[in-house]
């Protein structure tokens, strides 16, 4: 291991909140959210809701509890909820929607993760009958995370929209790097909002701020999850100093994301330019880098003593799968960051692909 502090790109969750935002989280006007009395967390709410298009919006303190509480929703107990195989309402929220929901999913499958709507309008079933599991609702995830940050393309989720508006099915977007996807693209936060029923997004990612999620719906939908939110154990008091942070992110962090997807960019060219096999440079659309790094075998390198010896030359990675580590650029990575960590992978690079 180096003598220097480690360039930690494990994920955008682990950034740390500047000395602007503490300030800003210091002196926020507070009052008990419970009792929906705290003016800095009203104000959060009433500002994302806007952005994303819709009614209301709730503070949660995780993406996680966020999406339980969309999806909850628009899903009652006993009917479905369909996701991509890779989907983190179903890879990653520890089975939280069937443990507590009583949500059935069913799954597609989307070859490297690109969305076609096709596929789950292909699949809903609006009205089982007496015998099989009724549709409910769609959840798509923008930017999706394990297939490396990739955009949803706004014309599949608009085909999308209208073929479950005709189904009476309704969509749970999970927005949780939706900042990036809207930077990446150049769409606006409130079209991809307008779209879903329910949206989630996360101010604790690509946002940089300590904590937090926030649900956005209409009016009638965000009473029900404030309820709920309270029956998970999610109720907060005076959070205004966490709904602060999300404020001065929203003002501060949303142009910025840029630089985090040209450092992700930079990472996966100089990669490619030693080991072509190990990423390709066109699938990086944000700031997540998937980089395949040896057969998982007995006579090959792993993705885990990949990422040890990484983290041996000062870089830390996520582990995916045997034969896969992530990289996740965010606002505590500079540039020149970014470069000293990709001359290292692209050294390791040589020898696993």
């Amino acid at each position: 291991m180096t003598d220097a502090a480690p360039i930690d790109l494990r994920s955008d969750t682990v950034t740390r909140p500047g000395e602007s935002m503490r300030e800003a989280m210091a002196h926020a006007p507070v009052g008990d959210d419970v009792y929906g009395e705290d003016p800095t967390t009203n104000e959060l709410e009433e500002r994302v809701a806007e952005l994303l298009g819709h009614e209301a919006g709730l503070f949660t303190p995780s993406g996680t509890l966020a999406n339980m509480l969309g999806v909850r929703t628009l899903v009652e107990p006993g009917t479905e909820l369909i996701a991509d195989s890779l989907a983190h309402v179903v890879r990653a929220e520890m089975g939280g929607h069937a443990v507590l929901g009583g949500v059935t999913t069913r799954t597609w499958t989307s070859p490297g993760g690109v969305f076609r709507a096709a596929e789950p309008l292909g699949m809903m079933v609006p009205d089982g009958g007496s015998y099989s599991v009724s549709t409910a609702a769609v959840a798509i995830e923008n930017t999706h995370n394990f297939a490396g940050g990739l955009v949803a393309d706004i014309e599949e989720l608009r085909s999308l929209r209208a073929g479950t508006s005709d189904a009476a099915v309704a969509v749970h977007l999970d927005g949780a790097r939706l900042a990036n996807a809207s930077v990446a693209s150049g769409v606006s936060l409130r079209e991809y909002g307008e779209l879903a029923d329910s949206v989630s997004i996360c101010l604790s990612k690509g946002l940089g701020a300590p904590v937090g999620s926030v649900l956005v719906g209409s009016a009638e939908r965000i009473a029900r999850a404030r309820i709920m939110r309270k029956r998970y154990g999610g109720g907060m008091r005076q959070c205004g100093i966490l709904a602060a942070a999300g404020l001065y992110a929203l003002d501060n962090n949303i142009d910025r994301i840029a630089d985090d997807h040209e450092n992700a960019a930079l990472i996966a060219r100089t990669v490619a330019g030693v080991a072509p096999g190990v990423v390709d440079p066109d699938s990086v659309a944000t700031n997540i880098v998937m980089l395949k790094v040896g057969t998982g075998g007995p006579d090959g390198i792993t993705a885990a003593q990949f990422a040890a010896d990484a983290a041996d030359r000062g870089v830390l990675m996520s582990v995916l799968s045997p034969t896969t580590v992530r990289l996740v650029t965010h606002l505590d990575v500079s540039a020149e960051q970014a470069k000293a960590s990709a001359a290292i992978l692209a050294e390791l690079a040589t020898t696993a692909g």
